[in-house]
């Protein structure tokens, strides 16, 4: 992960907060929230129940886990890299991977002009896809519609609150995924839940 994450303290929920972008992962064995906002893209929370361990990653697009993918200079930009180096960072804090389950969020389309590439569609078929096929359990899910979303994930429960930023698109995360999508075509780059609306 090339960007360091952003620590903040969350005044909310009287937590250390940790907010990942686009290409980034965290994960935690304490008391801490992991916070995201989703256009697209789509996060997996991973959690080991038994350690009471888990983890958050954000990524753009599938990826083929073929060889241009492997050149990427961030792999966590990729679905299919993503979900295995948050795999393999909760590994290394003490989780089993057959103690894993997951709740996925995101692949909203709100890029306006980009609608026939469903990228949102992408992200989330590719993530219930790799989750059924490594036999990860899926408990909980908010997936695609027209709304961007912001997720709290807090690892040491398990728990998280997705917050639905409204059906109509969202200018500052078209702007950021429109641009993290110009980054990913230059040369050397790879191609229990709770919902509660914005009012």
């Amino acid at each position: 992960m090339d960007d360091p994450v952003a620590r903040y303290f969350d005044k909310q929920f009287g937590l250390e907060a940790v907010k990942i972008l686009p290409g980034q992962y965290y994960s935690a064995r304490r008391e801490i929230v992991i916070v995201t906002v989703l256009g697209s893209c789509v996060s997996a929370c991973l959690w080991d129940p038994a350690l009471r361990v888990g983890g958050m990653n954000h990524f753009m697009l599938p990826g083929s886990g073929g060889a241009a993918d492997a050149r990427a200079p961030d792999p966590a930009r990729l679905g299919v890299y993503a979900m295995e180096l948050l795999i393999n960072q909760l590994l290394k804090l003490g989780a089993e991977r057959g103690r894993l389950v997951a709740k996925v969020f995101g692949g909203g389309s709100v890029l306006q002009g980009l609608d026939t590439l469903n990228i949102g569609n992408q992200n989330g078929g590719f993530v219930l896809d790799f989750l059924r096929e490594e036999g990860i359990p899926v408990l909980g899910r908010d997936l695609y519609d027209v709304c961007a979303r912001k997720v709290y994930f807090f690892p040491a429960s398990g728990k998280v609150l997705v917050k639905r930023l409204g059906d109509a698109r969202n200018d500052t995360i078209e702007r950021r995924e429109r641009d993290y999508l110009a980054k990913l075509a230059q040369p050397g780059a790879a191609s229990d839940v709770e919902i509660f609306a914005d009012r």
